[in-house]
């Protein structure tokens, strides 16, 4: 029997009109390229964990296999595994939160702990609002529920309370149901940032006044290179904040567990929302992990996992100073994965990229991080996988793209710049090297 070829466009009328709003993220966009070993990748948020003790890993999964395997490889409950639950509660006190294991929900990743808030909580045209710029993840998540998301400002210290306050009373007097605010108040993506513990009151207070509920997402939290973590909104305020946490950075991200931190009775829809997206969380990671946190020492890992992290910022750091034109300016993260880049005016991130990609060098163009088409002028730059002599690298040969671009902005003017763009393409110093 022959099957004739079938086109995607033959399914557009029977898809679900929230597929509509589905589309790839930026960042999946530039795999392909960045993973490429001639590029040197500034572009995604992979953790490096070289430094983890797989001989460790190793002999607590063998171990596991043979002791509790029967039971390791069987379904889960839909809110997972009670010593699972329980170890979750004693990672969060390192932020000053006091939970119960029976208000945890597992979930595979905290990716899926956003989607399944989301579900529970929002129907199609309500309003979510997020920082500016704000997780392209989410921004997926949102825009799958047909969300309307809308942005509120943050400077250096995070989102700002009176920002908040107007758009909330903007938005409820155009009829607007603002359903919750998402936000990541450590060490940002992408901004790199972190609310200091006076602006995380102040934004807790609005929410109060306001009756808004908070999702607070912080897989970054225990990534900090200098001091102690700065409490949680969680550990402020327990009946308003519903928490997202995972093991991806501090452990592996390739066992894909995180959790949700919530009031009781949003965890009973947690989990029930759970139950009918995955039955249940893997049963075998979380036996995993329970092991690892129980038999070594996971908190000098995690010291030891923000050391070299702290390297690589430093690394990133010294490379702006010395290779962006004048113009450039950037944050200076004091933990996580990411520094986010202001450009010389002028100059847009999106149009750049296959200049850049000529050049040996990807990066996340601002766009990616907001729902309204702004951050042209802004770039995310990762520094959590290449090693300190290759994000030196990286910053060279991006700092080469920039002053090009630069060049002819002051040469020939704004009007006429991607004309001469396109006439004269980019030759990356060095292209046929690898």
């Amino acid at each position: 029997m022959h099957r004739r070829d079938t086109r995607l466009d033959d399914y557009v009328d029977r898809y679900a009109a929230r597929t509509h709003k589905m589309t790839a993220s930026a960042i999946r966009a530039l795999f392909a390229v960045a993973n490429r070993p001639e590029v040197v990748s500034l572009a995604g948020g992979m953790p490096n964990i070289t430094d983890l003790p797989l001989d460790v890993v190793g002999s607590i999964l063998n171990k596991l296999v043979i002791n509790s395997g029967r039971q390791a490889m069987q379904y889960s409950s839909g809110q997972g595994e009670p010593q699972m639950r329980e170890a979750i509660c004693e990672v969060m006190k390192l932020e000053g939160i006091s939970a119960h294991p029976d208000d945890v929900t597992v979930t595979v990743g905290s990716q899926q702990g956003l989607d399944l808030v989301t579900r529970i909580f929002c129907d199609p045209g309500d309003v979510v609002l997020c920082e500016a710029p704000s997780y392209v993840g989410a921004l997926g998540v949102f825009r799958a529920s047909q969300c309307d998301v809308v942005h509120v400002a943050m400077d250096d210290h995070g989102l700002l309370p009176d920002a908040l306050a107007e758009a909330l009373a903007g938005l409820r007097a155009a009829g607007k149901r603002v359903k919750f605010l998402y936000c990541i108040p450590n060490f940002h993506n992408p901004a790199g940032i972190s609310q200091t513990l006076e602006r995380r009151t102040a934004i807790l207070e609005v929410a109060e006044q306001a009756d808004l509920l908070v999702v607070e997402d912080n897989p970054y939290g225990l990534l900090g290179f200098e001091g102690d973590p700065i409490p949680a909104m969680r550990a402020l305020d327990a009946d308003r904040v519903i928490y997202l946490g995972s093991f991806s950075k501090t452990f592996a991200p390739g066992f894909r567990v995180g959790w949700v931190l919530a009031p009781h009775a949003v965890r009973e829809k947690l989990v029930l929302a759970q139950e009918s997206a995955t039955l249940c969380p893997p049963a075998f990671s979380q036996f995993a992990i329970s092991a690892y946190l129980a038999n070594h020492d996971w908190r000098g890992q995690i010291k030891i996992f923000r050391e070299m992290y702290r390297d690589r910022r430093d690394a990133m750091l010294v490379g702006l100073a010395d290779d962006m034109p004048a113009g450039t300016s950037w944050t200076v993260p004091g933990g996580g994965f990411f520094v986010w880049v202001t450009l010389p005016p002028g100059l847009d991130s999106h149009a750049m990229l296959p200049r850049a990609v000529t050049a040996r060098v990807a990066y996340v163009p601002g766009t990616a991080f907001y729902a309204d088409g702004f951050g042209s002028r802004h770039m995310r730059l990762s520094f959590c996988y290449p090693t300190p002599d290759r994000i030196r690298e990286g910053t060279r040969r991006l700092g080469e793209v920039l002053q090009y671009e630069t060049g002819i902005l002051e040469t020939f003017g704004t009007a006429e710049a991607e004309d001469i763009r396109a006439r004269l393409p980019y030759e990356a110093p060095g292209a046929n090297q690898t």
